[in-house]
């Protein structure tokens, strides 16, 4: 697969001083390694690389053939300033001794966590400077089963790894999503991957005898942590992503009225959408996934809208705060370039409230979920979810089902 960097992530840089600018010089240049401590003391690893292009200092995290580009840093004396491109998320760190020291902080609806972070210039390794010899072969799908700490959550993933020596990458998928790109090793017959793309930050972990998994640990940011273990199994598939939401008895269409980010109000009986083939996205600037299906849904409407496609975004954010709303989908529509409307709904991210703004549906199981009208206005189909190119083969398969589909709906009389 192709190194992969994302277009929402290019920001512009903080205005800099003279002497800042210089200052910025004792980063080195370099690949970097990167450390976020759990509650347990746990640590979640990453790389990530920094270079001057330009003048303009930027940063590339690296999670398998990903890279994530952030350049909004900012320098006073030893303080460092490092915005994440979406998420609402920074690192703030002090640079001693060309190394750095902190703390990564992720605003939610109406807490903050935080996570001690470190990072080490001219460090390429990810998890162990020297590693032992591979005694598992992780190759091919894994049925996972992952269970809460508490042991009241179970839930059924599908691991999918490419093993090349002690190099490992893949992801999980999910009915709700995937845990996009993951990286890491196979030591022995251990094996560990993370990932951090500043809204995620995993650690997976296991011992691999065989055709099964055991001991597996999921650390996901400050404090969650799951138990799992996985059984090799090539046939395994989850349920079809368009089967799993509909529309309550009685209703073959859906209807709103939401504001743009201008406060224009927004709805499907508007003209520009009549006689049209409509996809609408139901995303969240604090979502992953939702940012892999923008990246995908821009350029796929931009191919098509001279056809007769148009595309809607329906913002679920965390709070109901309409500047903050307003300010996080914005730094988003901008990093997309993205050219079709994107609404401010009022209503948060629990599926409750997505219910009470649409009651028409049946169920509202995750973010992103995406529904497809016709040139008649009924609801054709309704997707679950969004398997991002960190899936491989089922991103391809995702990518040229959905361009069959709305092709077949355009040419429709």
């Amino acid at each position: 697969m192709k190194k992969i960097i994302l277009p929402f992530i290019v920001l512009s840089m903080f205005a800099l001083s003279s002497c800042k600018q210089a200052g910025l010089a004792d980063l080195q240049n370099g690949t970097w390694r990167a450390t976020l401590k759990t509650e347990s003391g746990v640590e979640i690893p990453f790389n990530f690389e920094l270079a001057d292009s330009a003048g303009i200092r930027q940063l590339d995290i690296i999670n398998g053939d990903e890279r994530l580009r952030v350049n909004e840093i900012s320098q006073e004396g030893d303080s460092i300033l490092i915005q994440m491109p979406l998420f609402d998320s920074e690192i703030k760190a002090v640079l001693t001794g060309g190394s750095l020291s902190g703390k990564w902080t992720k605003h939610l609806a109406t807490t903050d966590v935080a996570m001690e972070f470190t990072a080490t210039p001219n460090t390429h390794w990810r998890f162990f400077k020297t590693e032992s010899e591979p005694k598992g072969d992780l190759n091919g799908k894994w049925s996972s089963t992952f269970i809460s700490a508490d042991g009241k959550d179970t839930n059924v993933y599908i691991g999918q790894f490419i093993q090349k020596g002690n190099r490992l990458t893949g992801t999980f998928l999910s009915t709700t999503g995937d845990y996009r790109f993951l990286e890491g090793t196979v030591n022995g017959n251990k094996f560990y991957l993370s990932c951090f793309d500043g809204c995620h930050a995993l650690l997976f972990s296991g011992t691999v005898n065989g055709n099964t998994i055991t001991d597996g640990k999921l650390y996901s940011g400050f404090s969650s942590m799951d138990n799992w273990t996985g059984t090799k199994d090539d046939k395994a598939e989850l349920p079809d992503a368009y089967s799993l939401v509909g529309l309550n008895p009685g209703y073959k269409s859906i209807d709103f009225a939401f504001p743009d980010l201008t406060g224009k109000l927004v709805s499907l009986k508007d003209e520009q959408f009549k006689n049209k083939v409509v996809v609408v996205q139901f995303f969240g600037s604090w979502c992953p996934n939702c940012m892999d299906e923008t990246a995908f849904m821009v350029p796929f409407y931009n191919r098509y809208k001279d056809k007769g496609l148009a595309v809607i975004g329906l913002g679920y954010e965390r709070s109901t705060d309409v500047a903050r709303g307003r300010k996080n989908i914005g730094r988003l529509q901008k990093r997309f370039n993205v050219p079709y409307p994107l609404l401010l709904t009022g209503y948060t991210n629990q599926p409750g409230e997505v219910l009470k703004s649409l009651p028409m549906l049946n169920k509202f199981m995750a973010f992103p979920t995406t529904i497809i009208i016709d040139k008649k206005g009924e609801v054709r189909k309704i997707h679950t979810g969004f398997s991002g190119p960190g899936t491989g083969k089922y991103y391809t398969e995702f990518t040229e089902e959905f361009d069959k589909l709305i092709t077949d709906l355009l040419a429709e009389k």
